[in-house]
């Protein structure tokens, strides 16, 4: 930090960090960081999603939660909207990640192909 420029740039990067995991947005970004989401990838999942929210400026909140319940389809996001709705994706990667917040938060586009319904059919258990 050479000036109070620079602090100020600071403090407006660590505002928007902040404010990306209180609240006042349209969505919720949920990432499941239990011991079998982090065994599965959940961290650089989360990881890219803070960084495309702040970088784009999604209209979204990104937290982490325990076990949501589902080990087998880690890792898990879960994207919750004001209105109520909520859609779950799995097996996600950090470029599943990236492309969930273009499309579902950025477009209004759930991405179907990512969805548990979706993995469920091609499990043979839906």
């Amino acid at each position: 930090m050479k000036s109070l420029e620079d602090l100020k740039k600071m403090r407006e990067a660590a505002l928007k960090k902040v404010e990306m995991r209180e609240g006042g947005k349209d969505f919720r970004v949920v990432v499941g960081m239990a011991t079998c989401g982090i065994a599965a990838g959940a961290r650089p999942v989360l990881n890219r999603l803070v960084e495309e929210t702040a970088k784009n400026d999604y209209n979204c909140v990104v937290t982490q939660t325990g076990c949501i319940g589902m080990c087998v389809y880690e890792p898990i996001v879960e994207v919750f909207g004001k209105e109520g709705d909520h859609t779950t994706y799995v097996h996600v990667d950090p470029e599943k990640a990236a492309r969930i917040l273009k499309e579902h938060i950025g477009e209004g586009k759930v991405v179907e192909e990512y969805t548990v319904e979706a993995a469920r059919k091609a499990d043979g258990k839906a």
